[in-house]
Order: structure tokens, then sequence, then C-alpha cells
């Protein structure tokens, strides 16, 4: 099934040096935009993270410290990305808790701005959990009919998800052809993070989702412990939560000042 899109739609899969958010770096990066009018672009790259890559990670996806050492950085690259994506959706496989997590983070380190105020995302994991509870490689033989071949390499996962996504549209008469809606269908749990240390409650008001303040309002603790705010910008929490932590912050000040 053709995707119904009113603005393109980026598919893409990251390897990386681990799945430590705020300390693991891309060593691989696969996009393909797929554009309203049905054009595909694609677009890999290999990164140098400028650490290691543990054994034990190589082993997985493949990647070796000595196939990346004269690759660009992510750095060199970020700009590169950032206008392939610019005023699109994103979508793919586990990308809400992680790839998309991990993006921003190497665009933030990167110094280029990056947000989803103006974006959905599509976590084709998500649908496929709700749905049926496989991996990437299951998924592909259960809706595509085909054998995952190269799993784990960027590109093979980038267009595999691009091609569960269309025939989970043509199996499941209940899921919308519509980015918005899938977009909804994906989402877990509302978080004003990536990395979900900040969450929205009912109201639609941020919380803490972890330690001795969890549960309450952001807005409650940074006016009660104004030292809480201090502590996690310069602990190891991942730079997203920290900028989003700032806004709330900075929210509070200008509501003061009016």
């Amino acid at each position: 099934m053709k995707l119904k899109l009113t603005k393109p739609l980026v598919f893409f899969d990251l390897e990386t040096t681990g799945i430590n958010i705020a300390t693991d770096k891309i060593v691989e990066i696969s996009i393909l935009k797929v554009n309203p009018n049905g054009k595909e672009e694609i677009y890999t790259q290999r990164v140098n993270p400028t650490i290691s890559i543990p054994k034990e990670v190589s082993d997985i996806h493949g990647i070796t410290n000595e196939d990346v050492v004269n690759e660009p950085t992510f750095k060199e690259i970020a700009q590169k990305v950032s206008d392939l994506i610019k005023g699109c959706d994103l979508a793919g496989f586990n990308s809400n808790r992680f790839d998309i997590p991990l993006l921003a983070e190497e665009m933030l380190r990167s110094g280029i701005d990056f947000d989803m105020k103006n974006r959905l995302a599509i976590d084709v994991q998500t649908i496929f959990h709700k749905m049926e509870q496989r991996n990437l490689s299951a998924g592909y033989k259960f809706y595509c009919g085909k054998e995952l071949e190269n799993a784990h390499s960027a590109e093979a996962d980038t267009l595999a998800t691009y091609e569960i996504l269309k025939a989970q549209l043509d199996k499941y008469d209940e899921l919308e052809n519509d980015t918005k809606k899938l977009s909804e269908f994906s989402i877990q749990r509302k978080r004003a993070d990536f990395a979900g240390f900040i969450l929205f409650n009912d109201q639609n008001e941020e919380i803490f989702s972890f330690g001795k303040y969890k549960g309450r309002k952001v807005s409650d603790v940074l006016n009660e412990n104004p030292g809480y705010f201090n502590w996690i910008q310069n602990a190891d929490f991942p730079f997203y939560t920290k900028k989003v932590l700032t806004e709330i912050k900075l929210r509070g000040f200008n509501n003061k000042l009016f």
C-alpha cells in the first residue's frame, strides 16, 4: 500500500557503539526519505564515533573500529543530515525509544538544534508489538514473507522497516493510512523528553519519572528545590532532557514576570 503523505516521511536506522543514549555514538546512519509524490531518496553513511566500538557490539552489527577510522565524524555530516530531515516526519523500528533520542543527542553535540515540536514520529516496532509481539526479522518474514538478509545493517533494517509499515497498512484495516494517526498509535506513554525522564500526566503537565521526585510536577520541584535543576544539568543525563528541563524552568520564570 502506498503511504498517504502530506509531507516527507523519513525512515532511518542507526548502528551505534552501544545503547546508552547519553554517551554512545553513531557508527552508521541510513536515511530513506519518502516524498508525498512517491519519490524516494536514500542516504547511508558510516561514521567515525571518535570512541572505541566494543567487540561485543561489533559482533552484532559487524562494524569495527578499523572500518570507521577514516570515515567522517557525525559533526562533519550533521548539517547534511539536518538538511535531509528538515520539514519531515520520522519513522523507524524502536525509533521513539532509541534512534530518535540518540540522533537528537548527536545533533545537539554537533551544535545543531533538534526537536520534535513540528514533527510526527511513527514507531513501526510499537505497531508490530501491539499487533504481533515480534522482532524486526520476524516482522519482516511475517508481514513481507521474506528473510531479512544483512540484519543489523543500517540500510537493510531501514528498507525492511519501510516495507513492513506498508504491509501493516495492507494487513490491518483498523490502521489508518495517515501519518498523524500512525504516530498516535506508535506512542506508548507521552514523554516530554525522548529518554522518558520527564513524562506528561493526565493534565498534560510535565512530571519526573524517576528518583525521589517521581510523579511530582517538574515546575513544583524546581520551585521547591532549585538545586535539583543544577544537579541534573551537571549529571550524566541526555542533552535533550537537559534542554527540556531548561525550557520548563524558563517558562516558569517568564510566568512569574507576567
